[in-house]
């Protein structure tokens, strides 16, 4: 699921957003200063940051700049300062788009899925680095990341995730990935494929509890639906 981070001292126009953006089916975290947001940011990295500017202890352009530093997640600005010159900052701080209060809920919402569509846009295009809900895949390191910490697998495990993620949605059947993964004719391979799968299964399972990952299609194979 879509996780989205709302980062704005008003409690009233966070829970407004918050409301809009469950509707549309999003998971939605909220914080209410920068400060708090980092740590959120650390312990469930979001797919998506709405934004204020004005805020106590670190404020929406610190924060954003801090965020850009190492991290390319959309965020989108929602202010009360509505000078040309308060946009162009926000722009040029890091924000992918601004918006100004006080906002339709609708385009607001309109704004996030164009957004993450570029964002998704982007990711497909980057073969080196998918995410999966909270789990990151990174080719160039062979790493696997859920929240930040790190999921030890091992290569033939890695290589197996990486190639379900990145054909998302499509079926592998056991000899398929057999001869993807080990590059040997995958004709009695079945057991091979299913014992790496149910480690597999229960690396990511214990590191995400009550997600599913790898799913099985009976009599087929493997995917990865999200």
């Amino acid at each position: 699921m879509t996780r989205i981070l709302i980062v704005d001292d008003d409690r009233q126009i966070a829970d407004l957003i918050e409301v809009y953006l469950k509707n549309d089916g999003y998971m939605i975290g909220k914080a209410g200063d920068g400060m708090e947001a980092l740590k959120s940011l650390e312990q469930a990295p979001p797919d998506l940051i709405i934004l204020d500017i004005m805020m106590p202890k670190m404020d929406g352009l610190e924060f954003c700049k801090y965020v850009r530093k190492n991290n390319q997640v959309p965020i989108l600005m929602v202010s009360a300062k509505a000078e040309d010159m308060d946009k162009i900052m926000g722009l040029v701080t890091g924000a992918d788009d601004y918006m100004i209060k006080p906002f339709n809920p609708l385009e607001l919402t309109a704004r996030v899925k164009a957004l993450l569509r570029r964002a998704n846009y982007k990711t497909r295009k980057d073969e080196d680095i998918f995410y999966i809900g909270p789990l990151v895949i990174d080719k160039r390191s062979h790493g696997v990341t859920a929240e930040g910490s790190v999921i030890k697998l091992t290569a033939r495990e890695f290589e197996i995730l990486y190639l379900l993620a990145k054909n998302r949605g499509r079926v592998y059947a056991s000899e398929e990935i057999f001869e993807k993964v080990w590059k040997e004719p995958g004709e009695g391979s079945n057991k091979t494929v299913m014992v790496h799968i149910s480690n597999l299964r229960e690396k990511l399972e214990t590191a995400i509890p009550g997600e599913t990952i790898i799913q099985t299609v009976w009599g087929v194979g493997y995917k990865i639906e999200k």
